[in-house]
C-alpha cells in the first residue's frame, strides 16, 4: 500500500523524449550508414558527382566527401559524428574524406547484428581498437619511403601521388597536367606552412589546358580611375612599395566647423589639404618604388600624379594577396609614407599586366624569397572551375603531407585487402567472440575495393575474390595488388603509380574507427523539448495556416520568412 502512495518522481521537463537500449543504438547505426550511403558513389576515379542546390540558389557540383557532408546540413545528432571526421580528414591531409565516411558506415553495419543478438557494445568496441591497432601497425610496415631521393626522382613521386588524388576528381581526365602545376607549386612554398601562400584564381573561359603556373604572384587588375592606362604596365627589377594607407584627398568630415575672420584665409586650408595629399604622393616617389600597391584607396589624382612620373599603382588590393606579394618580393607592408627606406621595399625579375580570358592581372615573377605561387584556372562552367580549385586543394595538401611524411602505400584498395587479409589471419590465433568482432572489422575494410568496382560498372564478388586469392599467396608477391579500374580485373598498384601517403590511410582508419566507437558506445539518446519561444512560433505559423489556407499563409511579427 505504501508503495502504491508513492509521489511520482518528474526528473525531466515535460515533452522530452528519450530513447534508450538496443533499437536507439540501432537506429543511432541506420542513420549512418544511410549518410555512407550518400556519398558511397562519389569514391574513385569512376565516382560520380552530386549536385547539390541549397536555399539561397547557389548549385554546388562536387564528388569530395567534405564538401558534400558540409553542404547536406544533417540534422540526426549520431549522423552529425560521421560530418565531424570528414572535416577533419579535410584539414588534416586533405584527401581520403569520402574513404573516412565509408569505413566508419562500414563498421558500424557490421556491428549491427552482434548488437541485435545481444553483445555488449564495449566487447566490440575493445576489439575495434585493437584491431585498428594492428591494422597502422601494419600500414607503416607496407608503407615505402620516398626519402634521399634526387630533388628530380622526388618530384615525379609526388606527381604520382598527387595524380592518384586528383584521377577521382571532375579534372581526372588531365591530372598529368595538374599534378605537375600542383607539386611545382608545392616545391615552391618551400617548408612555408601557410596554404594560403598558394593562390588559385578562377577565370571562366578556355579550356583546361589553358590554366598556368605563376612562380611568384598574380591576381586580379583592382578598380582603377582615370589615368590608369597611361601607366606602364611592365618593369624590369623594380622596386615595390607595399601600402595599408588611403591615397585620396580627403575632404573634411561632416559638421566641422572652421570660423574665418577673413574670407581669403579659406584658400589657405584648401591648400593645405592638397599639400597634404602632395606630400605624401611625392614621398612615395622619392622612396624610388616603381610599383605602388595598397590595401585601401588609391584616388584619381594620385593614380594620374603616378602615371606622370612612370610609376604603376593598384589600390583595393586584397588583404590575402598583398600578404603574398610581401612573402614573394621580401617588402613590409608600410602604415605610412613617412621615412621609407630601401629595406622595407619588396623587388621582383618581372613585373607586367597580362590579359588572361576577358580579366587582366597583374603578374610578379621572379621574386627573390619565392615563398609563394599561383595557379590561374580556366574553364567553360563556374562550378566546373569552383570543383577543379577545390581538387587542387585536395592535390596539394597530399603533396605537402607526402613531402613531410615521405612514406606511401599502394593504392587502388590494394592496402585494404592487404589490412583485411593480415586481420583475418590474425583474428584465428584469439580465442573467444573477439575472434568474430575483428573479423567483422576485416570484411568492413573490403568496402573500398567493392565500391571501387560498384562505381566502375564491374562485377565486385568477381574482382574480391581474385584479390583475396592473389593477396592470400604464402609469397606475400600479392600484397600490392588491387582494383585495375581500366579493365576490371586487378593489377599491381604500385607498378601502376596508383599511390597515396600512408599518413593519409592512417589517419582514415583512426578517426572512422573513433567515430564508431563513439557511436557504439553512447546507450541512450534524450532529445530536449523546444523552447515556449520556438513553441509559440511553431503555433503562430499553424494558426496562420489555419486561417488562410496555403494561399494566405499568414506571418505574424518576428518570424522568419519562408
Amino acid at each position: 500500500m505504501a508503495a502504491m502512495l508513492q509521489p511520482q518522481i518528474i526528473l525531466l521537463k515535460e515533452g522530452t523524449d528519450t530513447s534508450q537500449g538496443k533499437a536507439q543504438l540501432v537506429s543511432n547505426i541506420n542513420a549512418c550508414t544511410a549518410v555512407a550511403d550518400v556519398v558511397r558513389t562519389t569514391l574513385g576515379p569512376r565516382g560520380m558527382d552530386k549536385l547539390i542546390h541549397d536555399d539561397k540558389g547557389n548549385t554546388t557540383i562536387s564528388n569530395d566527401g567534405a564538401t558534400i557532408m558540409k553542404l547536406l546540413d544533417i540534422v540526426h545528432p549520431a549522423a552529425k559524428i560521421l560530418v565531424d571526421i570528414a572535416k577533419s580528414q579535410d584539414s588534416e591531409v586533405g584527401d581520403g574524406t569520402t574513404t573516412v565516411v565509408l569505413l566508419a558506415g562500414e563498421f558500424l553495419k557490421e556491428a549491427k547484428p552482434f548488437i541485435e543478438d545481444g553483445v555488449h557494445s564495449q566487447n566490440l568496441i575493445r576489439s575495434y581498437r585493437t584491431a585498428c591497432y594492428l591494422a597502422i601497425e601494419k600500414i607503416e610496415e607496407l608503407a615505402v619511403s620516398i626519402e634521399g631521393k634526387s630533388l628530380e626522382e622526388k618530384k615525379s613521386l609526388l606527381a604520382k601521388c598527387a595524380a592518384t588524388t586528383l584521377s577521382s576528381k571532375l579534372i581526372g581526365g588531365e591530372k598529368e597536367f595538374f599534378a605537375s602545376m600542383v607539386v611545382d607549386a608545392v616545391i615552391a612554398i618551400g617548408n612555408e606552412d601557410r596554404l594560403n601562400m598558394v593562390g588559385i584564381k578562377k577565370v571562366p573561359g578556355g579550356t583546361m589546358q589553358d590554366s598556368f603556373l605563376v612562380n611568384g604572384v598574380a591576381f586580379k587588375k583592382t578598380f582603377s580611375y582615370a589615368g590608369f592606362e597611361q601607366q606602364p604596365k611592365k618593369f624590369e627589377k623594380p622596386k615595390i612599395l607595399l601600402l595599408n594607407i588611403e591615397l585620396e584627398l580627403k575632404s573634411e568630415k561632416e559638421n566641422a566647423e572652421i570660423r574665418l575672420s577673413d574670407p581669403l584665409e579659406y584658400q589657405s586650408i584648401v591648400d593645405a589639404e592638397w599639400n597634404i595629399i602632395y606630400d605624401k604622393l611625392d614621398k612615395c616617389v622619392q622612396s624610388g618604388a616603381k610599383i605602388i600597391l595598397s590595401r585601401l584607396a588609391i584616388g584619381d589624382l594620385a593614380t594620374q600624379y603616378f602615371a606622370d612620373r612612370d610609376i604603376f599603382c593598384a589600390g583595393r588590393v586584397a588583404e590575402e594577396d598583398l600578404q603574398r606579394v610581401a612573402a614573394a618580393t621580401g617588402g613590409t607592408v608600410q602604415t605610412s609614407v613617412n621615412n621609407v627606406i630601401d629595406e622595407v621595399l619588396g623587388s621582383c625579375e618581372l613585373f607586367e599586366e597580362r590579359q588572361v580570358g576577358n580579366e587582366r592581372f597583374n603578374i610578379f615573377s621572379g621574386c627573390p624569397l619565392g615563398l609563394t605561387a599561383t595557379i590561374v584556372l580556366r574553364g567553360g562552367a563556374d562550378q566546373f572551375i569552383a570543383e577543379a580549385e577545390r581538387s587542387l586543394h585536395d592535390a596539394i595538401m597530399i603533396v605537402r603531407r607526402a613531402m613531410k611524411n615521405s612514406t606511401v602505400v599502394a593504392g587502388g584498395g590494394a592496402i585494404d585487402m592487404e589490412i583485411s587479409r593480415y586481420l583475418r589471419q590474425h583474428a584465428r590465433t584469439i580465442a573467444g567472440k573477439s575472434q568474430l568482432f575483428i573479423n567483422s572489422y576485416a570484411k568492413a575494410l573490403e568496402v573500398i575495393p567493392r565500391q571501387l568496382c560498384d562505381n566502375a560498372g564491374f562485377d565486385a564478388t568477381d574482382v574480391l575474390n581474385k584479390l583475396r586469392q592473389k593477396h592470400a599467396l604464402p609469397t606475400g608477391e600479392g600484397a600490392l595488388y588491387g582494383v585495375d579500374i581500366n579493365t576490371g580485373g586487378i593489377a599491381d598498384s604500385f607498378a601502376n603509380f596508383v599511390w597515396e601517403p600512408a599518413v593519409v590511410k592512417i589517419n582514415a582508419i583512426n578517426a572512422a574507427t573513433e567515430a564508431a566507437c563513439l557511436i557504439l558506445s553512447v546507450d541512450e539518446t534524450v532529445k530536449n523539448p523546444k523552447s515556449e519561444s520556438a513553441q509559440g512560433e511553431a503555433a503562430a505559423s499553424a494558426m496562420g495556416r489555419g486561417r488562410g489556407g496555403p494561399a494566405f499563409r499568414g506571418r505574424g511579427r518576428g518570424m522568419r520568412r519562408r
